[in-house]
């Protein structure tokens, strides 16, 4: 499975992983800056993404739900449509964030 660049389609990050949480999930584990991913669609919901580097990503249309993003820099990513119910927000930076028609029950 493949993180790709949200404008280039650069490969960002590759894993061995057949689905796309588990992919981000090793990714932050490494360490590895997720900024300007592509990550619309992708069912991360009860993933630990704290502390990951998020910023100027692609989150439309995403499954949050239940995730820990506490910590996580999401600086002008884009949230639209995405839910986000249940989800640990604390700390985390959502300046700038596009949240339009997110769901955020319970976040």
């Amino acid at each position: 499975m493949e993180i790709k660049h949200k404008d280039t389609e650069e490969i960002i990050f590759k894993s061995e992983h057949l689905t796309m949480k588990e992919t981000v999930v090793e990714a932050i584990k490494q360490n590895v800056n997720l900024s300007h991913a592509n990550l619309s669609h992708a069912n991360l919901s009860h993933a630990n993404l704290r502390d990951a580097d998020l910023s100027n990503a692609n989150l439309f249309s995403a499954d949050l739900s239940n995730t820990n993003l506490s910590h996580a820099n999401l600086y002008n990513a884009n949230l639209f449509s995405a839910d986000l119910s249940n989800t640990n927000l604390s700390n985390a930076n959502l300046y700038n964030a596009n949240l339009s028609r997110a769901n955020l029950y319970h976040a």
